[in-house]
C-alpha cells in the first residue's frame, strides 16, 4: 500500500511502487525464474472449524446474512497484509513492486446452473478493513454482477479482443505482454484485468469438492492463488484418548516465491490461520498498519 506522503518516482507502475532497497538476491532471482510458473511453490493446510461455525452462526443471526468462510478467510488475509505487507508484492518486468492497494480477484457464476456464464470480479480492500467491511464490499460486488444482465469491464475487454481475427489477436496479446513488462498498461485496463491483483481466490466448498492447486498466470502479476474446499468430518483421538468427531476445511495456496522468502511466507500463513481461529479479532480495525520497505 502506498504511503500518503509517497510521490511516484521513475520506475514505478500504475499498480505498484518499485522496491529499491531489496537485497541483491531478490533483485536477481526474477532474471533466473523469469515466469511465474517457474517460481511457484505449493502450500496446503487445514483448520478445525467448529468454533468458527458457531461464530458465523452468531453473526448471521445478528443480520449478516450469508456471511461465511469465504468472507472470514479474506478478512484474515487482508488483516495479515496489514502486518506482513510483503505478501502483497508482485513481480513485473523482472522487478519486484509493492502494490498500492489490496485487490482480490474472483470468478463468479451469474447463476447456479452449469451453463450459466462465468465472470471475473475485482474487489479492492484497505488494510484497516474489518470482517464486516470485507463482507459488505464483497456482497455488494457479487450482487451487482448477479442482478445485472449487462457485461462488466472484464467481459467487455475480452469480447472486444475476441472479435479480432486470430492473427491480430495473437499480435494484440503479444503487445499486452510487452506493455505489461514495461508497466504501460493503462489503469482502466488494469482495473478490468483478471490477471492483475494481490490474490485470486476460489471457493470450491460451494461446489462440494476439495481444494485444488491452481497454477499462477504468467501474464499479469498475481502472486497468490488460494483455494479452499468443502467441510469434511474426521474422527480423531482427544488428549484423553477418546474418539471425537471434528470438522475441517482444507485450503491450498500457490505462491510466487520471488516476492519474499520462506520465513516471511511462513509467518504470514501463521497469521492468517491465527485470525481465522480468532475471528473476533477481525471485528475491529488493526491498531497499526505496517508499511512495506522502500
Amino acid at each position: 500500500m502506498a504511503d500518503i506522503h509517497y510521490k511516484r518516482r521513475f520506475g514505478d507502475r500504475n499498480d505498484g511502487r518499485l522496491l529499491r532497497s531489496l537485497a541483491p538476491y531478490f533483485k536477481f532471482i526474477p532474471f533466473v525464474m523469469k515466469d511465474r510458473n517457474d517460481a511457484s511453490n505449493y502450500f496446503s493446510d487445514k483448520i478445525e472449524v467448529s468454533d468458527i461455525d458457531r461464530w458465523l452462526r452468531r453473526q448471521r443471526a445478528e443480520g449478516y446474512k450469508g456471511l461465511g468462510f469465504l468472507h472470514l478467510i479474506l478478512a484474515a488475509y487482508v488483516r495479515t497484509v496489514a502486518s506482513r505487507p510483503g505478501i502483497n508484492r508482485f513481480v513485473s518486468g523482472q522487478r519486484v513492486y509493492a502494490r498500492y492497494d489490496i485487490t482480490v480477484n474472483m470468478v463468479v457464476k451469474r447463476g447456479m446452473d452449469p451453463n450459466a456464464p462465468d465472470t471475473a470480479i475485482k474487489v479492492i480492500f484497505d488494510p484497516t478493513d474489518t470482517v464486516y467491511d470485507v463482507y459488505r464490499k464483497l456482497t455488494e460486488k457479487v450482487e451487482e454482477i448477479k442482478a445485472s444482465d449487462e457485461t462488466n469491464n472484464t467481459e467487455d475487454v475480452a469480447a472486444a479482443l475476441c472479435r479480432l481475427p486470430r492473427f491480430l489477436l495473437r499480435i494484440a496479446v503479444k503487445l499486452l505482454y510487452f506493455m505489461d513488462y514495461f508497466g504501460l498498461i493503462p489503469p482502466n485496463l488494469l482495473a478490468a484485468s483478471p490477471f492483475h491483483g494481490s490474490l485470486i481466490i476460489t471457493d470450491l466448498g460451494s461446489l462440494g469438492i476439495p481444494p485444488i492447486y491452481h497454477h499462477l498466470y504468467n501474464f499479469g502479476n498475481l502472486p497468490l492463488f488460494l483455494s479452499f474446499g468443502a467441510k469434511r468430518r474426521a474422527v480423531e483421538l482427544d488428549d484423553a484418548g477418546r474418539p471425537v468427531e471434528r470438522k475441517y476445511v482444507d485450503y491450498t495456496v500457490v505462491t510466487d516465491e520471488r516476492i519474499c522468502d520462506g520465513f516471511y511466507y511462513a509467518s504470514a500463513f501463521k497469521y492468517i490461520k491465527h485470525y481465522m481461529r480468532n475471528p473476533q479479532l477481525l471485528e475491529t480495525p488493526p491498531e497499526h498498519v505496517e508499511e512495506d520497505i522502500f
